[in-house]
């Protein structure tokens, strides 16, 4: 509950403390006192997107704090347990505005965001504004009115939804991709073929070109190499070393030892020119070839130049450019498989989607009439005993929150065929009905202190007096807050405020002071006969009260 208000620089409020208490709190004045201002500075508190402009005229900073008893059960102690907020009987929101623009927030003196006051808003506040009847004339928010009168959960059928939606759209990429692979099919499999049969390697184009190039240049070296074997060999050098080490050899024994460093020395040449020779014939036995050997190298050569210049990739990748060809047509051969499966899965996605919607639209139907149970059980009390309220629900395309489409339909007269409510009943009607319907909708909610913004515009006399004792009805079992311009209602209160304006050193203020007996009978007595209060209007003002 709603227990008291504390407003400062705001508008045209510079400062003000209200202290609300249960049942039926009204709230009256002229057009233009400033009863906007109150739902604006509330409705800033508790984080609901509004007016940008609300600091007061000349001050740096305006702040509005707002105070609610908890009960031990109320939800909004499960929303500051999940925030890391404190938590005790009593919760105070208290929220600044600076001249810049910067909103700051605070939970029980705790700084937090804008978002987590609008989610304790919800457990705590229920408007309905001047233009709530707009959403009861939209077909389009019907269903949601419904859902949220029955409580519906609309998690699986949204998931579900989601999951159908996920592999719906799966299925038409694989379907898609494998119509594409299917167009170049033959291609693919003509150049795996070609690639395959060659069965390029990793570096085979540099190693052949290096085999080319020796077997091209070989004849030409060939030569002088043979040239160089010869000079080497027993007819050259050779024999030549193997002379002089025998002749040395010789005289060894007469030389005193002056030839030992020259036969050593000759010894290590012998071996030198051992290592050159072996060296020699390696390469000589390299560059005999046989002359078709070197065609056979110069076609695979071009071939796999060939090969690649075709395919716009380099020779040592066309290997695994092959390896890339196969697994296209390999996820060819698999993706007719892929969407047999995805199609499976489709088929059960959309059986559980069917299920998930069937069930939550048998569960709205259900709930559909006992709405217009609820609703006949509202609209008596407003004087619209002979009104019927049908909640219509019929068959729609799929979708995330399932396969119904709801209209309030109305019927007015006895025996008039019902129809949509924005062409059936009359301005004062709607207000009566929206009453009826929020009633309705808010009668499961615990702790909810409910606002009405001129929810009796368009009635009178003893419409108006209806209005005014279901309100107080509803206010036996939970705080009600009424901005009415209704003496009716007004007289049904059982806290009544009124909301002035006044001009002080040149500038505007508005005001809220609560009034005592004599005071409510001048107020409703000015609401009843205008500026001038007669006796007849104060005798009447004091019947109604």
């Amino acid at each position: 509950m709603l227990r008291g208000l504390h407003i400062t620089d705001m508008l045209l409020i510079d400062r003000l403390e209200l202290d609300f208490q249960s049942g039926l709190n009204v709230l009256t004045g002229e057009t233009g006192a400033g009863k906007s201002i109150l739902l604006d500075s509330l409705g800033f508190v508790l984080g609901w997107r509004g007016r940008a402009d609300l600091v007061r005229s000349g001050a740096d900073q305006g702040e509005v704090t707002a105070w609610f008893d908890l009960a031990p059960t109320h939800p909004a102690h499960k929303i500051l347990a999940d925030a890391g907020l404190p938590s005790s009987e009593e919760l105070i929101l208290r929220r600044t505005n600076a001249r810049d623009g910067r909103k700051t927030a605070y939970v029980n003196d705790r700084r937090c965001s804008g978002e987590i006051l609008r989610q304790l808003s919800e457990t705590l506040v229920e408007l309905h504004g001047q233009h709530d009847d707009r959403g009861l004339l939209n077909p389009r928010g019907h269903r949601d009115l419904l859902d949220a009168f029955a409580g519906h959960d609309l998690t699986p059928v949204r998931q579900a939804y989601k999951a159908r939606h996920a592999i719906t759209k799966s299925l038409d990429v694989s379907r898609a991709a494998l119509e594409a692979a299917k167009l170049d099919q033959e291609y693919l499999r003509h150049s795996f073929d070609e690639i395959e049969v060659l069965n390029p390697v990793a570096g085979e184009d540099q190693t052949l070109d290096a085999k080319r190039r020796l077997m091209q240049g070989s004849e030409k070296i060939r030569e002088d190499i043979t040239k160089a074997a010869q000079a080497l060999s027993l007819d050259g050098a050779e024999g030549l070393l193997n002379d002089a080490n025998r002749w040395l050899d010789g005289a060894l024994d007469q030389s005193e030892g002056r030839l030992s460093g020259a036969i050593a020395a000759l010894g290590r040449a012998v071996s030198e020119l051992s290592e050159a020779q072996h060296g020699v014939e390696t390469c000589l036995q390299a560059l005999d070839f046989d002359p078709h050997e070197l065609e056979q190298v110069e076609e695979r050569l071009f071939a796999i130049r060939a090969l690649a210049r075709k395919h716009s990739v380099l020779p040592d990748d066309l290997a695994a450019f092959g390896a890339g060809i196969a697994q296209k047509l390999q996820a060819i051969d698999l993706g007719a498989g892929e969407i047999d499966a995805l199609e499976k899965q489709l088929l059960q996605a959309q059986a559980d989607y069917d299920q998930e919607a069937d069930a939550l639209s048998l569960a709205r139907h259900k709930a559909a009439q006992e709405l217009e149970t609820a609703m006949a059980g509202e609209l008596a009390p407003l004087k619209l005993e002979r009104a019927v309220f049908v909640t219509e629900v019929e068959t729609a395309m799929a979708g995330s929150d399932g396969i119904d489409n709801v209209t309030f339909m109305v019927a007015t007269n006895p025996g008039a065929p019902a129809g949509p409510i924005n062409k059936i009943a009359s301005g004062g009607e709607l207000s009566r009905f929206l009453l009826a319907l929020k009633v309705c909708l808010t009668r499961r909610a615990e702790g909810l202190t409910m606002i009405f913004d001129e929810i009796d515009r368009g009635v009178g006399g003893a419409t108006a007096a209806a209005v005014g004792q279901r309100l107080s009805e509803i206010a036996s079992k939970a705080q009600v807050l009424v901005v009415t311009h209704s003496p009716q209602v007004a007289a049904k209160g059982a806290h009544h405020w009124q909301v002035s304006k006044s001009v002080r050193d040149g500038a505007t203020f508005s005001t809220v002071v609560k009034l005592d007996t004599d005071q409510r009978i001048d107020e409703i007595a000015r609401m009843l006969a205008g500026d001038t209060i007669t006796p007849q209007a104060r005798a009447a003002a004091q019947a109604l009260l």
